[in-house]
């Protein structure tokens, strides 16, 4: 891949490295572009109780700053991209404009992470889907998916089915829930990422499923690829398979941004 979006650093207190670490590693690699996209600051839980899941507010400019600094510094070796992933929490939609319309990024990543303060995505909260009605969680999840691609705050979701993360499945076919999905990032004109973390996680294979991909094909939603590493090693993790799959199922080019606009790259 000529490019990897989502990566994190030391900042969200669950990754290691600094940025620069991830751009070199990305230079190594021989890519193209390289997108910086740190974790949003937390705005329904607070930081000092979840000191290892996000940027704190105070850190929002200090990461900023930097990033725009290394993209001056690595300027005709690389392509550096200012970017955020920014959670989509239903109920914080004015707080969450607020950090997106208040700094220069290139792209905003739309994800959701949390159903109410249960963050799906936490191995620490892997208990709490006992008890629990899988199918609902699923029914919420897409649901918030959908609402955060109608805000218009994002260029492209992320990790669009990350619920499945550890494995847990409805008994019930999900699938019109997935395909609401879909439709809501199709009419609001997003791009989705093809995101290699979860080949790594219990669920063993790439957010999104195939069937989920191919169906995005068929809707023709741009899609892009990143590796959401949490390490500087990680940058462009499992690249390789991710352009295979996307070529397979008839992608021809990949999603790229700046400035807040997307321009399609053959890969």
């Amino acid at each position: 891949m000529p490019i990897d979006y989502h990566t994190h650093n030391y900042r969200c207190g669950h990754a290691v490295g600094q940025l620069e670490e991830y751009i070199l590693s990305a230079i190594d690699k021989g890519m193209e572009q390289i997108g910086l996209s740190d974790h949003m600051p937390l705005l329904h839980l607070k930081n000092e109780e979840h000191p290892d899941i996000a940027m704190t507010m105070e850190e929002l400019p200090r990461y900023v700053e930097e990033c725009l600094s290394l993209k001056e510094k690595y300027k005709g070796r690389i392509e550096v991209r200012v970017g955020l992933e920014g959670d989509y929490v239903e109920g914080y939609e004015e707080q969450i404009e607020a950090i997106v319309n208040g700094y220069p990024w290139d792209y905003v990543i739309g994800s959701v992470h949390f159903l109410g303060t249960w963050d799906v995505t936490d191995f620490r909260q892997v208990h709490k889907w006992e008890g629990r009605n899988v199918t609902e969680a699923y029914a919420q999840y897409y649901d918030a998916i959908g609402k955060a691609a109608a805000t218009g705050f994002y260029d492209y979701i992320g990790h669009i089915d990350a619920i499945k993360r550890f494995g847990y499945k409805p008994e019930e076919d999900v699938t019109e829930l997935e395909e609401a999905a879909l439709q809501a990032v199709k009419k609001h004109d997003l791009a989705f990422e093809l995101n290699a973390a979860g080949f790594y996680a219990p669920c063993k294979e790439m957010y999104p499923s195939l069937s989920i991909l191919e169906r995005a094909k068929a809707y023709d939603i741009p899609v892009t690829y990143g590796s959401d590493a949490h390490h500087p090693e990680k940058v462009g993790q499992k690249a390789a398979d991710a352009r295979t799959m996307l070529k397979n199922v008839g992608y021809t080019h990949i999603a790229t941004f700046a400035e807040r606009k997307r321009k399609m790259k053959p890969f």
